[in-house]
């Protein structure tokens, strides 16, 4: 079996604040350094939804009153975050070798991690300390060469994570080796 080499992962929560937010949406897709998809897996984190009513106010959730609607309504169908961290676990286990930590990948990504670190302690252990940032490579290639990735806007785990992988294929794409 093909061993993954990046986990590429992105969290939909309530807001940024990783103490008083929480997770509720993930998706992750494990690839090879040619980003060939090797798996999938994608979970809705169940949240109280006082809290949830509570946190998900403001400038954002205004623009995107839809995508706050879609994760309210599909909450009562989510899955208790220990449950959500353990599926996560057996995905590592099967796709990734595990004797290495495993890099994770993904936009913006620092900030995901900080969730992952306070909701899910035990995948966290299993990454290592380096992640691959495409908002690095996104700051670069705006900065220096004025190319720009015009990424959709789903703020949906799964089609945030493709278009990450995307992104990060299109500045990879400028680059002569």
């Amino acid at each position: 079996m093909i061993k993954a080499k990046l986990l590429w992962m992105d969290l939909e929560m309530t807001g940024l604040d990783e103490d008083q937010d929480r997770i509720l949406e993930v998706a992750v897709i494990a690839t090879d350094w040619n980003f060939k998809t090797i798996a999938t897996y994608e979970a809705v984190k169940k949240v109280g939804p006082s809290l949830m009513k509570q946190r998900m106010v403001g400038e954002f959730w205004e623009k995107f009153p839809e995508v706050r609607t879609q994760l309210q309504k599909q909450n009562a169908s989510g899955k208790n975050g220990r449950v959500v961290e353990n599926e996560l676990l057996e995905f590592v286990e099967e796709h990734f070798d595990t004797t290495k930590p495993v890099l994770l990948a993904g936009n913006s990504i620092h900030q995901d991690r900080k969730f992952i670190g306070n909701e899910w302690p035990r995948l966290d252990a299993k990454l290592h300390y380096r992640m691959l940032d495409v908002s690095a490579w996104k700051v670069v290639f705006d900065g220096k060469y004025k190319k720009r990735f015009a990424k959709p806007e789903a703020h949906r785990a799964m089609d945030d994570i493709k278009g990450s992988i995307e992104e990060l294929q299109y500045y990879m794409g400028k680059i002569k080796a």
